[in-house]
């Protein structure tokens, strides 16, 4: 997998090559200043996007479960904390599109993360709201505080360091559970990719380099420490039993290498804006599992 995935890198680069004097190239590269249509594209784009998808999200999701007066739950203790971390993740990295957007436009830095890196927490928060009028969930102050820490995540490292020097990441595996809870964990390889916490792992992702500033140590190289879970088919965990498992809910933690793709060299904007996409993903490598039942496990490739 490694190799594979080493290979498409090099070939993105070759393929990349025949685009540097393209339109696409000269569009993708940031404004040295501030370019107010760009600006004002990117404005508009985003609340389009969000309100289309708050709509959509309205119509096809929500319209189907009963609704009632806005409440709020409490669901910190439910699916190890997974569906926190989903949060968490997402803020950051919708925040980041949104910081990279406004950078794109040539906007200055305090614009890029007042108006820019919120976009994870405004648009995360606006969908809360409409749990909250579901009766099947509600409002969680535990989800906003998900959303927080993602953003702050991305606004804080921007401010001490003036980079991204950790990165959240995420990886998934098709797991056993799903086919026994399809309706909990997802009907299919898409389902489970939001869905089945069991399968899902987040990753925080730290560039060596950057915190040693050693020219022995590859700008690209990370080092990855995740959290994920096993056994889990309900919110509240308990004991999985029937004819194929029977196990507790447990919590994994994971240390493994990384490559952070935003720091390979390249002066293709087209390269850079793939690497910038495929970056959220976390790159199989060897890595080393630890339970809390106190067993260690060694993968020889992890995904």
């Amino acid at each position: 997998m490694v190799r594979f995935v080493i290979s498409v890198i090099f070939i993105l680069i070759g393929a990349a090559q025949s685009f540097s004097q393209s339109k696409i190239e000269r569009f993708l590269r940031p404004s040295d200043t501030l370019n107010s249509s760009r600006r004002t594209a990117v404005y508009i784009s985003e609340a389009a996007v969000g309100g289309l998808t708050l709509l959509g999200l309205h119509q096809l999701w929500y319209a189907d479960y009963e609704q009632s007066k806005f409440h709020t739950i409490n669901d910190n203790n439910e699916w190890l904390q997974m569906d926190k971390m989903g949060h968490v993740f997402s803020s950051y990295q919708l925040g980041k599109v949104g910081a990279n957007a406004l950078n794109w436009s040539g906007a200055d830095k305090k614009q890029q993360l007042l108006y820019g890196a919120t976009l994870g927490f405004t648009f995360l928060t606006a969908v809360e709201v409409l749990d909250g009028f579901s009766k099947e969930w509600g409002f969680s102050w535990g989800d906003v505080l998900a959303n927080a820490s993602g953003t702050g995540l991305y606004i804080g490292q921007d401010l001490l360091w003036d980079e991204q020097r950790i990165t959240l990441k995420y990886s998934f595996h098709q797991t056993k559970y799903a086919k026994l809870q399809p309706d909990k964990l997802g009907d299919g390889l898409l389902e489970e990719l939001l869905k089945d916490y069991n399968g899902q792992t987040y990753w925080l992702s730290f560039n060596i380099h950057s915190f040693f500033n050693s020219e022995n140590i590859p700008k690209w190289l990370n080092v990855a420490v995740g959290y994920g879970c096993d056994g889990m088919m309900f919110g509240n965990s308990g004991v999985v039993t029937n004819d194929i498992i029977s196990k507790n809910a447990t919590r994994q933690f994971y240390l493994s290498l990384d490559v952070d793709l935003s720091r390979i060299e390249t002066k293709s904007h087209v390269l850079r804006s793939i690497f910038d996409v495929l970056n959220v993903i976390k790159v199989p490598f060897p890595t080393l599992e630890f339970t809390d039942e106190n067993r260690v496990k060694l993968h020889g490739v992890y995904f």
